[in-house]
């Protein structure tokens, strides 16, 4: 008979959840549009039942009755996204569009007034459609013209916001956009992936840059979507494929938001294939020299890859994979739904990564979820979802979360994703991920039966395991 033990977590610990503002606040009084806008105006067929951004969670009308709701949970932090199409009417003069300066005042103090500290994201997936035509991140005037956007931002909201983020998840936009078209402009161009990773690294640290310039007294960091590469063998080219798959799609972005500088076998396997971005000297010493102060963490599921079983075949378009295959572990366990693999141990490995090899520096779970298909089936008969299997997979997560907080590692705060079910790109409503629940029908929320436990976990710093 095994018994159960208590997992218990700093009194001071960041509690509470992710959302972002393409995904939550509808399109009312907003100033432009951004390429999700655009694609479902071209393309609503690409999107589950055809649902795209206008309406979401319609957080703009509902901000305040959210927050509320948060505080029914007993949240003390939470992160969404400013939307720079809504923030800014002119991009190339940064005019400022007043209602969106006005709604996202409002926000922000509602969340101050209500003891919930903002975590605010600069750019979540959302890029203006007008500057998207003008290159988007492959172009190194929009990183300049993101980095005027970044400032105003500061200027208007960083007497109350302490957290930044340059941005969530980098390399999404880079895998979507330029890789395996699920993101506009769905275009396949390794080379063209590549400078927009390098533009983008190059964004962030120019943001954190004009930060410090402006003596901003808060934390500036960045959110990275973390898989960790597990090799299918001890053999030495399966681990050899393993660490560059790492290098490609977590290094490539961790590296240089915490050490300034980029891995060395990623440089030299792109001068072999003529794949090196255009930089310049000034432009990497920016990069070497504004690394970040604190790491947001996604963690979803773990990447499980295996040496090439095929010669490389020299007439194919070169992708990521034309360096190694992926690998189906026989013992995974999946989250049908999502089609992705759920492996909780990984945060563990994830703390003691950052431990060990990044300074200890300090980080936070700043998106770890569960989307499932149907949850109306599980709803009782007072209308709550009763969804017993995202308390288990937030539990097992979490026993994982503290065994590397235990042996030391930085880790300050867990959020989940998400609050309130929200609109999740192609995927619309398809999958649901909150704590709270969303009738499309009708906007109602309705906090689920997770929404309950976690705010139990939050009054007693910690649960029964």
């Amino acid at each position: 008979m095994s018994m159960s033990e208590f997992i218990k977590f700093p009194s001071d610990f960041y509690w509470g959840c992710a959302s972002s503002g393409a995904q939550s606040e509808g399109n009312i009084n907003k100033a432009n549009e951004s390429t999700w806008d655009h694609w479902h105006h071209i393309e609503p067929e690409r999107f589950f039942n055809g649902i795209g951004p206008d309406i979401a969670c319609n957080t703009y009308m509902h901000f305040a009755e959210d927050i509320k709701l948060m505080k029914v949970l007993k949240f003390n932090s939470f992160r969404t996204s400013i939307q720079w199409s809504r923030l800014i009417k002119n991009f190339d003069t940064c005019e400022l569009d007043e209602d969106g300066v006005r709604f996202y005042n409002a926000y922000i103090d509602e969340l101050i007034a209500e003891g919930i500290e903002p975590f605010i994201t600069l750019f979540h997936f959302d890029m203006p459609i007008a500057l998207q035509n003008r290159g988007g991140w492959a172009s190194k005037d929009v990183v300049e013209l993101y980095v005027r956007y970044a400032k105003t931002a500061f200027q208007l909201f960083g007497d109350r916001v302490k957290k930044w983020f340059t941005f969530n998840e980098p390399i999404v936009p880079v895998e979507g956009g330029y890789l395996y078209q699920f993101h506009y402009p769905n275009e396949v161009d390794f080379k063209k992936a590549i400078q927009v990773a390098y533009n983008t690294n190059l964004a962030s640290a120019k943001a954190i840059e004009a930060y410090r310039e402006a003596s901003g007294d808060g934390e500036i960091g960045i959110v990275l979507n973390l898989t960790p590469s597990y090799a299918a063998s001890d053999s030495a080219q399966d681990v050899d494929a393993a660490h560059l798959a790492d290098a490609m799609f977590n290094r490539s972005f961790l590296d240089p938001s915490i050490k300034g500088s980029f891995p060395k076998e990623l440089i030299e396997l792109f001068k072999i294939y003529g794949l090196m971005p255009e930089t310049t000297e000034e432009e990497l010493s920016i990069i070497r020299n504004n690394t970040i102060d604190i790491l947001g963490v996604n963690y979803y599921q773990p990447r499980r890859i295996q040496a090439k079983a095929a010669p490389i075949d020299k007439n194919a378009p070169i992708m990521p994979e034309t360096f190694f295959d992926n690998y189906i572990w026989p013992d995974r366990r999946m989250n049908i739904y999502r089609g992705w693999e759920i492996y909780p141990k990984a945060i563990y490995d994830i703390a003691v990564n950052l431990k060990e090899n990044y300074g200890n520096v300090k980080w936070f779970i700043s998106e770890n979820g569960m989307g499932v298909e149907g949850e109306e089936r599980f709803l009782d008969e007072n209308g709550i979802v009763i969804d017993d299997y995202r308390i288990d997979f937030i539990k097992e997560h979490l026993f994982w979360l503290q065994k590397g907080m235990a042996e030391d590692s930085n880790c300050v705060g867990y959020h989940l994703w998400t609050f309130v079910d929200n609109w999740s790109w192609v995927n619309a409503f398809k999958n649901r991920y909150g704590y709270v629940s969303l009738d499309l029908a009708n906007g109602k929320r309705t906090i689920k039966k997770s929404g309950h436990w976690i705010a139990s976990v939050i009054e007693d710093a910690g649960f029964e395991f």
